[in-house]
This record gives C-alpha cells, sequence and structure tokens, in this order.
C-alpha cells in the first residue's frame, strides 16, 4: 500500500520515525508529510501559513536509514496537510493514512480536539481510510502521572517502536474494512512484552486531561490542564489503557444523526 504518515506533534517527532520505519519494513510504500511545527488540539482545521509570496512551505527532510522515504515539513495544520495529499501534492495520492504517534492518550470524547485524529477522520472524509495511534505517556503503567511528560522531553526512552508496530499491525485488518473506516488505537508506553494485548474499546465519556477555570476577572480568565482522576467504565479506553492494553475504537466522521426525530418544521 502507498501510505501518507502525518501527525501533529511536527516532523521532527521522534515517533513519526518509528511509524515510518514500522511501515517500511512491512513492505510499504511510505511518503511523510507533517506539519514544521507543532499543531497539537488543532483537530481538523484547515490552517495554513503561507509565506510572503503567498505560498505554504514544504521543506524536504531526510530520516536517517529510510533513504527511501520522501518526507516534508509543511506549513499546515494535519488535516489540511491530509487534503494536499489527496490531491496529489506530495505524488500519487494515498491508500492509507496513518496519523501519529501522538504523544499522549487520545482517549474518551476529548478525540474531537485532537490534530492526530482530525487528520485520520478527514482522510475518512475523502474516502481514505486511516489509523491514528497515539502513545500513552501518562498512563500508570508507564509510571507517570504529570502533565510535564506530554513535553518532548524523555522521548527518545519512550516505547514509539512498540505503539508503530501495533499501527502497522492494524493495517490487514483495515483493508478488510469498507473504504473511509478510521481506527483509533492508544498503546500505553510499555516494552512490547509488559503490554498485555489489543482490545477494541468504547470512548470513556471524558478526556485524559482536562481543562479547569480557575480564576476569572475583569477583561482575563486563567485556566489549568491537569489529568483527570477518573479511570472510565469497564471497557472504556482509559479503563483498558490503565490497565495495560492498547486499545481500538472506530470512529465516524461528521455524519447525520438519523436517530434524532426533529418535529415538523415549517
Amino acid at each position: 500500500m502507498r501510505i501518507l504518515i502525518t501527525n501533529d506533534d511536527g516532523i521532527n517527532a521522534l515517533g513519526l520515525r518509528a511509524l515510518a520505519r514500522a511501515a517500511v519494513k512491512a513492505g510499504h510504500e511510505v511518503v511523510v508529510a507533517a506539519p514544521r511545527t507543532e499543531h497539537s488540539g488543532f483537530s481538523a482545521a484547515m490552517i495554513a501559513t503561507p509565506d510572503e509570496n503567498g505560498q505554504i512551505v514544504v521543506e524536504p527532510h531526510e530520516f536517517d536509514g529510510l533513504p527511501e522515504v520522501k518526507a516534508y515539513g509543511v506549513a499546515a495544520s494535519p488535516a489540511f496537510i491530509v487534503v494536499l495529499a489527496l490531491r496529489d501534492a506530495f505524488g500519487a495520492p494515498p491508500d492509507v493514512v496513518l496519523s501519529g504517534p501522538n504523544r499522549g492518550a487520545n482517549a474518551g470524547h476529548a478525540v474531537v480536539h485532537s490534530g492526530t485524529v482530525g487528520a485520520a477522520l478527514t482522510a475518512a472524509a475523502g474516502g481514505v481510510s486511516a489509523i491514528a495511534v497515539s502513545l500513552d505517556v501518562i498512563s500508570p503503567q508507564a509510571g507517570r502521572r504529570s502533565l510535564r511528560a506530554l513535553s518532548d522531553t524523555g522521548d527518545a526512552a519512550r516505547n514509539w517502536d512498540v505503539a508503530s508496530d501495533a499501527a502497522v499491525g492494524l493495517l490487514d485488518t483495515l483493508a478488510g474494512l469498507p473504504a473511509g473506516t478510521v481506527l483509533n488505537l492508544n498503546v500505553p508506553d510499555v516494552k512490547s512484552e509488559d503490554l498485555k494485548g489489543v482490545r477494541r474499546a468504547a470512548p470513556a465519556g471524558f478526556g485524559q486531561v482536562t481543562v479547569t477555570l480557575d480564576e476569572a476577572g475583569e477583561g482575563y480568565l486563567r485556566t489549568r490542564m491537569r489529568i483527570s482522576d477518573e479511570r472510565g467504565e469497564p471497557g472504556t479506553d482509559l479503563a483498558l489503557l490503565a490497565d495495560g492494553w492498547a486499545t481500538v475504537t472506530p470512529l465516524t466522521s461528521v455524519d447525520d444523526d438519523r436517530a434524532v426525530e426533529l418535529p415538523e418544521l415549517s
């Protein structure tokens, strides 16, 4: 398969290279196009930053040990990069999009805010199946419960290869599903031998990280991010992640909700 790999942590993210290596090792044709800078929390935003000539900068990158991979840093959001890829901006359009691995779990209903997931859902809107993959760096299994783990400090010691292998391992499953399917994969930051396995999970009703309003004054607000204290109901992604399982959740893109009955409209 021809695979587009993107992310929201930026072209220099170590996880991006791990995912490219895993896909190449599995025999796939890989092109990488990722934001030049971090775009976490951009969801499916269509944002680009043109230069003074009105052009979107596309900067070639070299991935050590992967001379066959064409890689580009793009001055645009992950979802916009996917749209560009579907319009032949980086060669022939992809058969599949892999987005990630994100630094931090994208679990619960908070996935709506994720640039990693937003890129995958944008691919689906174009009829291309996708996998969004995230590494849970603040799970109890990883021995971390600090928001500092969401920074890039210590990235070299994280198990990007475990998340990447899990994502590439789902490609055969994805190929047997309808076009435009999105799988959201979350993997604990543990060694492969410590991973219990992969389970399908329902999304928890909240995210792993929440925003609190700490202060409201005249003309200003003060907010703070914190780790949620809730584990989630049994069978949800956050509960299974906390127990050392990787989780897979099929996601749907925007569509009309046929279960909602509207009153007669004039």
